[in-house]
């Protein structure tokens, strides 16, 4: 039997900024072509020869203007059609619900990240919850193997204790709360990532103090930012959603203290390995932060999250939902 020949396809700008949701369609890629799937991704110059050989389109996200070219898979190519959301909808009024509807229902089958995120879908789009199968997020396992926390601080001359958060720069992120609930407790805070919102950047920067650190993006497994999940007091999600953040996964997968958004699906995958925050609350936000310095570091962390969340069990779970759908269309 041929190996299965799935077409991955993202939205156009979705490399320029990457984020969680461009590695975990990287994840996917590397970890199902290790199971003898193969992949392509969509070539929209050359689309035919891929067309004709695909078993399936997996579409990753639900930004604006995706479903025309799932429209053309569907209709006019009759291809069968997987979609990965990786939304979290916390304020239906700034999302194109319409558009995300219609590009849902063409799906065969949705691949949200979580059970909640099933069930919020779901309902929003009055949807029936058989199209759904929550796909696990993942974690290298580079993550997993022990870091030494001096490299980072030596690097970065960083010598007290620190509060780390990853990730853009951007409101979503919510930098800003979390700089204004850290003030005045005497806490480095360091913000790694890029500058995806360049105004909401800088109003990060005019507010920040000297024990605010910026030290832009770290090397996606790079030594720098499994030294700096190691070197970190805490390690701090104060988005406004998260689904179920990578960062917090790669963290706890060595075992750092977690103080994440309760906005999402965190509390599902994290349990009481976490502090959960209000990320609209400044005075909540450094509530959970203090609360998790407080706690001493869970052993029994790592092996949970091994054991849980890998892009392995991820792709196993995308091969059943494969073979699953292909079955359905015969």
């Amino acid at each position: 039997m041929p190996p299965l020949t799935i077409i991955f396809n993202t939205w156009p700008a979705a490399f320029d900024c990457p984020g969680g949701g461009e590695v975990q369609l990287l994840k996917y890629e590397e970890h199902l072509s290790a199971l003898g799937v193969r992949v392509l991704r969509y070539d929209p110059w050359n689309p035919r020869p891929q067309l004709d050989a695909a078993d399936i389109l997996h579409h990753f996200s639900v930004q604006g203007g995706s479903w025309r070219l799932c429209a053309h898979v569907k209709e006019a190519r009759g291809l069968p059609l997987v979609i990965s959301p990786i939304v979290w909808i916390d304020k239906p009024e700034k999302y194109g619900l319409a558009e995300i509807g219609s590009l849902l229902r063409y799906a065969d089958h949705i691949l949200p990240n979580s059970r909640a995120e099933c069930e919020q879908l779901a309902g929003l789009f009055n949807i029936d919850q058989s199209r759904f199968s929550p796909i696990v997020n993942g974690v290298d396992e580079i993550f997993c193997a022990p870091a030494e926390p001096a490299l980072f601080r030596g690097h970065f001359g960083l010598r007290e204790p620190f509060v780390l958060c990853m990730g853009n720069i951007e409101e979503r992120k919510n930098q800003l709360r979390l700089i204004e609930a850290l003030a005045g407790t005497g806490l480095h805070l360091v913000l790694a990532g890029q500058d995806r919102e360049g105004e909401y950047a800088a109003r990060c920067r005019e507010i920040a103090g000297k024990i605010v650190h910026f030290i832009g993006r770290l090397e996606y497994g790079g030594e720098l930012q499994r030294s700096a999940y190691a070197a970190a007091e805490v390690l701090v999600l104060p988005s406004t959603l998260e689904t179920p953040g990578l960062a917090a996964l790669e963290a706890a997968a060595g075992g750092a203290r977690l103080a994440l958004t309760r906005v999402g699906c965190t509390q599902e995958y994290f349990g009481d390995f976490a502090e959960y925050l209000d990320p609209e609350d400044v005075e909540s936000i450094r509530a959970a932060v203090l609360a998790a310095l407080g706690q001493p570091k869970r052993p029994d962390l790592p092996a949970f999250i091994r054991e849980r969340y890998t892009w392995k069990r991820a792709a196993e779970q995308l091969m059943a939902v494969y073979h699953r759908v292909l079955g359905q269309g015969r």
